[in-house]
């Protein structure tokens, strides 16, 4: 735990706007009633629609992604596989095949199933804030709050294990001191961090 990176975090905090905060508040709950519409109208299940939101988000606009997302479910509750693969989405290849491998479990399947499938830690991170959990994600944008200072994505350091864990201790005391959980912590300096920067 490092006080720096703990102030860092605290300071992006400080230059949110009310309305920035009130939306970091309520950005991953208003994901999850996102992910219970998509399930409630395509018939699948709750950690199936947060597990594609998940898997089609890397380098995608959130607009964009629940977009993407209501495309992919729809074409494979018509056509299968088949029919989604050859659904346009706005993210990597291998992420399409996640979110393919995620509507192709039983509609049974509960959220650990749809984590194993998603693998990545960022990817398991956003889709266990989605749900509710208590965990923190971090990505690049994370990463650069913490660290102090903007950093273009591609220049953003390999978070491995050790990194991750050190991040996440400092975003959770943050939120500790701020009376906040910490993904309520990393969505309010991410609404502030894309104002100041314009970055999506």
């Amino acid at each position: 735990m490092t006080r720096s990176n703990i102030d860092n975090i605290k300071a992006v905090y400080q230059l949110a706007t009310l309305t920035e905060q009130q939306e970091g508040i309520t950005w991953y709950p208003t994901a999850d009633q996102i992910a219970i519409r998509l399930a409630d109208r395509y018939e699948i299940s709750e950690a199936q629609a947060i597990g594609v939101i998940a898997a089609l988000s890397p380098r995608n606009k959130w607009t964009r992604n629940v977009h993407d997302a209501d495309a992919l479910i729809s074409a494979f509750v018509a056509g299968g596989a088949e029919q989604a693969n050859l659904t346009k989405v706005c993210t990597f290849g291998a992420n399409k095949a996640k979110a393919i491998r995620v509507l192709e479990l039983s509609r049974a399947a509960d959220l650990d199933a749809v984590l194993t499938i998603l693998s990545g830690p960022k990817l398991r991170e956003f889709a266990s804030c989605i749900a509710g959990l208590d965990d923190v994600c971090i990505d690049g944008h994370a990463f650069c709050i913490w660290n102090g200072g903007r950093t273009s994505l591609a220049d953003v350091p390999s978070i491995g294990v050790r990194l991750r864990r050190e991040i996440k201790a400092d975003y959770q005391a943050a939120a500790d001191e701020l009376g906040l959980t910490p993904s309520a912590c990393q969505a309010i300096t991410w609404c502030a961090w894309r104002r100041i920067h314009g970055v999506g």
